[in-house]
């Protein structure tokens, strides 16, 4: 009889305990039009407004250019839907961290958490805080530079500028989750409306008989195809940000219906607008003028908006700062399930006891990023000579559900592609990987690849034989008393 009234009085205590204690980790705050605002808020940036030089420039036609961007759009929705199927069997935050540490890790203890740590490696010191800073620094040069008319705006003020709005979005993104995804969600509006001003003002154009420019059709298109591959590069830059939302999976509402639907919504939808853009664009100016132009959408404003030609960089600077904030939403949840996975200093898995914010990580991305942006200022280069590396971990990811297929054939999916979507990827991005190495060959894909390999030197020591700094502990107990963050899942006793 007392063991019984003890036995009760225990599992009263220990339900009155869970009364007053909760979670500290990452909430599901996202439906689906948060979902689909991630998409293309993050993937629409500057990329539409600069990007249709390069592609053109690669492909050297109208039609040609045209069928890449919507050439691109199809890479990017075969990629996203492989994507959906691994977001939705392995329902964990990271994107291909999460994929390549579920097919990968669970062989070889050595060898197999390998892929994994060098994606993580890459990802989180220069992929994705380089990513975030040139959006940042498209926004500070957009910003500054009608105030400097004809003169090119000094590199100072645009840095200045830039670094303050990587300031303002990493106080959003650590202040409010809920905060971020409105953000997110206004600025995707702003950016379908400038789009949709190009699209109509150039179907106008084409409505009073202007199809100079766009009749052309495949005259001077080009041959090679290492050439049509940068190309691919150029438009690709402006679909970046396909996989983002398989970064947050764990804070998705439904992941296994909206994750998917997410994807079949925002990436056609944007593949639409960015065709439909580069008509309004050549509806409006010559394949040569387009070449010359650096920023093709203020040009195009000059020539058919006159004195409201103000709203089109107006537009681009908040295009930029929604896909900057996005962008760092994504990064943030990256180095914050690196970290949780123990490929990172410990404390960036940590989150603030009250917001529900990956406080450390956001803050740690936003740092790599300025000091990028201050340091090297020209991210254009530091993206191209990594888009590669980006490329064979695309590719990598989708051979694992390729993969996974064959060796967890049981694995619950809830969403499944035919086979053939992955194998595509797959050869796709091999493609991309060697083409533009036959054609233009430099030293710094060498520096790229060995930078690549050269988190093995970190991962023998820190992740293998999980070496442990001296001063590890009491710098982290700082960061928690700075910052009020706990580690994940932690128990508190705060209502």
């Amino acid at each position: 009889m007392a063991e019984k009234e003890d036995s009760q009085s225990g599992g009263q205590k220990k339900a009155e305990e869970e009364v007053i204690v909760k979670t500290v980790s990452l909430k599901r705050n996202l439906g689906l039009p948060s979902g689909v605002a991630l998409i293309i808020g993050t993937m629409i940036g500057s990329g539409i407004f600069i990007s249709p030089r390069g592609v053109l420039e690669g492909t050297g036609s109208v039609a040609m250019s045209l069928i890449i961007w919507a050439a691109c759009g199809l890479l990017a929705t075969l990629g996203a839907l492989s994507y959906a199927e691994l977001g939705t069997a392995i329902p964990l935050s990271g994107g291909e961290h999460a994929y390549l540490m579920h097919t990968f890790a669970k062989g070889d203890k050595f060898w197999g958490p390998i892929p994994t740590f060098l994606y993580d490696w890459v990802g989180v010191f220069v992929i994705r805080p380089a990513m975030f800073g040139i959006m940042s620094l498209s926004l500070g040069t957009y910003a500054t530079q009608p105030f400097y008319g004809d003169c090119e705006a000094p590199s100072a003020v645009k840095k200045l500028v830039t670094v303050v709005a990587m300031l303002l979005i990493a106080f959003i993104n650590c202040f409010s989750v809920k905060i971020a995804t409105k953000v997110q969600n206004f600025f995707t509006l702003a950016k379908l409306a400038c789009i949709g001003v190009i699209t109509i003002g150039g179907f106008v154009m084409l409505g009073l008989g202007n199809t100079e420019y766009i009749s052309e059709g495949f005259e001077d298109t080009v041959e090679t195809p290492s050439l049509i591959a940068m190309s691919f590069y150029n438009g690709l830059w402006a679909y970046d940000g396909w996989n983002n939302l398989n970064f947050v999976t764990e804070e998705l509402k439904n992941p296994h219906k909206d994750l998917p639907r997410s994807i079949m919504i925002g990436i056609p939808l944007t593949t639409v607008c960015y065709v439909l853009a580069n008509i309004g664009y050549f509806a409006v100016m010559s394949k040569e003028e387009i070449m010359l132009s650096s920023a093709v959408a203020v040009t195009w404003g000059e020539r058919m908006l006159g004195i409201m030609a103000w709203i089109i960089p107006v537009f681009v600077v908040m295009s930029c700062f929604g896909a900057a904030n996005g962008c760092l939403f994504a990064s943030g949840r990256l180095c914050y399930v690196a970290s949780r996975e123990g490929h990172m200093p410990g404390f960036l898995s940590f989150i603030h006891a009250n917001r529900l914010t990956p406080l450390p990580s956001l803050i740690f991305t936003v740092c790599i990023g300025i000091l990028l942006v201050v340091g090297l200022g020209n991210l254009g280069s530091l993206i191209g000579f990594f888009s590669f590396a980006a490329w064979i971990f695309y590719g990598l990811t989708a051979l694992s559900l390729v993969i996974l297929r064959y060796t967890e054939p049981n694995l619950h999916r809830p969403y499944k592609v035919p086979v053939v979507v992955p194998v595509l990827v797959v050869i796709a991005s091999v493609y991309l990987i060697i083409a533009p190495i036959i054609q233009n060959p430099q030293i710094e894909f060498l520096y790229a690849f060995l930078f690549v390999i050269s988190g093995l030197i970190f991962y023998v020591p820190f992740v293998y034989m999980k070496l442990h700094l001296p001063h590890i502990d009491r710098f982290t107990r700082l960061i928690q008393i700075l910052f009020t963050v706990v580690p994940p899942r932690h128990r508190t006793d705060v209502p």
